[in-house]
């Protein structure tokens, strides 16, 4: 319960303002006088809270406390990866001369950075099996977006102007369609078997002398192996298409298979999940395109290269173009690349190992509260189904609602859209066990409440400043500034 204490340390900046009270003494000026604006511009109804320093400093913290964050807890959203992210890595993205830096220097004045580019390109296709790499998109959308316009280029490029077809399964993650259809593709979606994997059938009678890509989730958004995915890429490639794989859920795959190998021909990673950068809230994202050798010259520029000693930034021969301002995200380059560096080729597989065992330990202990997207091992993460909860007149949102009562983030709700009532979970490899016991006996304890006092978890969450919002209404009817 939030305590009388708690309530008052809520108080607003202008309800804690006492007449008088400074919050920092300036001293006196050093530079002459200088005329105000005109009085019309000059505002009369501005007023600014008079409070000490202390109160300040309490008021942003106790605010700061307020955040859900993996710094503070358990963070189990589904396909986002949250993992934990080593302080050592903020170390050395913030080192002078990564910091500091700028990205219209010449690459000759910045050859520690641009070396530090070349080497995460080499470990990204020594990963992936995929050695044309290019840094530039700054997301896993914008990286799915490359890869497609990639995809178009070389076809044109072989004169294939028919093939203007993405072919997308069901299950696939949002954003896919979604870039295809930017990148001028006409998406043509294939359905799901009842394992939940690709109906192979389906897909071979889709692909044609149209097809241009086949747009594969690996593993897919049901936290699921492509068990056909030899005979799906032959299928694609038989056709004259190619297998682009959206990697954003890598973390699953590290050190234990490499995309490539498999057949697929462009593929992208989420620095900001897979390899440990803050990730969520809006901030700054990396979606690294990865390409087969004979797909390199259309990366779009720049590429880092190296000629005997000397790091560059060069622009490849048939390259899509840019596809932003500069090269990437930079500091998001350099957390990925102490990641890789300080975890080795072993550590990263014991990434993959740890990840696909916490999602399988969750998925084993809830089966019997919880009905599955699908009932066989799943990889980094498992999709739950609230529908006998619904049955019992609580839905999976207030399921979700419920668990911040308990201080736990709530899971990815409502997808993928195939699965009723989904509850995607991915407990990631930083997690311990009693963290995921925790987590389970919690989903349990919900789930008692759905038989013994529904309205409780109908109305949650009930300890956080905010409670049940009209989520419609908040989308339709949205307070853009701030309300009295």
């Amino acid at each position: 319960m939030t305590t009388p204490m708690r309530e008052m340390d809520r108080r607003l900046l202008m309800d804690r303002s006492v007449p008088g009270r400074r919050a920092v003494a300036l001293p006196e000026s050093d530079v002459p006088a200088q005329p105000m604006p005109d009085a019309t511009l000059l505002r009369d109804d501005l007023p600014l809270p008079e409070i000490a320093q202390l109160e300040v400093i309490r008021y942003f913290s106790l605010l700061s406390q307020l955040n859900f964050s993996i710094d503070t807890n358990f963070y189990p959203l589904g396909s986002c990866t949250m993992k934990y992210n080593p302080k050592l890595n903020d170390a050395i993205a913030s080192l002078p001369g990564f910091a500091n830096i700028h990205p219209n220097q010449p690459a000759e004045q910045v050859q520690g950075a641009v070396q530090l580019m070349y080497e995460l390109q080499e470990a990204l296709g020594d990963l992936t099996g995929l050695p044309g790499v290019s840094l530039a998109p700054l997301a896993g959308a914008q990286g799915e977006y490359a890869g497609l316009l990639i995809a178009r280029a070389y076809h044109a490029r072989r004169n294939d102007s028919a093939r203007t077809v993405a072919i997308v399964p069901d299950s696939a993650h949002g954003t896919n369609p979604a870039s295809a259809a930017m990148a001028g593709l006409e998406v043509v979606t294939v359905p799901s078997d009842a394992s939940g994997n690709v109906d192979v059938d389906a897909l071979r009678s889709l692909t044609d002398e149209r097809t241009a890509v086949f747009m594969l989730t690996m593993p897919s958004t049901l936290g699921l192996f492509e068990p056909s995915i030899l005979e799906i890429t032959q299928i694609v490639h038989s056709a004259g298409g190619l297998v682009y794989a959206d990697g954003a859920n890598l973390n699953a795959l590290l050190g234990m298979v490499r995309l490539g190998d498999l057949g697929v021909d462009i593929c992208h990673s989420n620095l900001h999940k897979t390899f440990s950068t803050p990730h969520g809230g809006g901030g700054p994202g990396s979606g690294p395109v990865m390409v087969t050798e004979e797909l390199a010259s259309f990366l779009p520029e720049p590429v880092a290269a190296k000629s005997g000693d000397t790091y560059t930034l060069d622009t490849p021969e048939h390259s899509v173009g840019k596809i932003n301002g500069f090269h990437g995200s930079f500091s998001i380059l350099a957390r990925a690349y102490t990641y890789i560096r300080a975890m080795g080729r072993d550590g990263l597989k014991a990434v993959a190992e740890n990840a696909i065992l916490n999602a399988n330990y969750i998925q084993a202990q809830l089966k019997d509260r919880f009905d599955l997207a699908a009932d066989r091992y799943c990889m980094h993460e498992t999709v739950l189904s609230a529908t006998r909860q619904r049955k019992r007149g609580v839905k999976g949102l207030d399921i979700a609602k419920r668990l911040l009562d308990h201080g736990i983030h709530a899971p990815t709700m409502y997808f993928p859209l195939i699965v009723d009532e989904a509850l995607m979970v991915e407990p990631t490899e930083t997690e311990s066990k009693e963290t995921l016991d925790r987590f389970i006996e919690v989903m349990r304890q919900i789930d008692d409440e759905v038989t013994s006092d529904p309205e409780t978890v109908r109305t949650a969450p009930h300890t956080l400043p905010v409670t049940r919002l009209d989520e419609a209404a908040a989308a339709r009817k949205p307070y853009l500034r701030w309300q009295e």
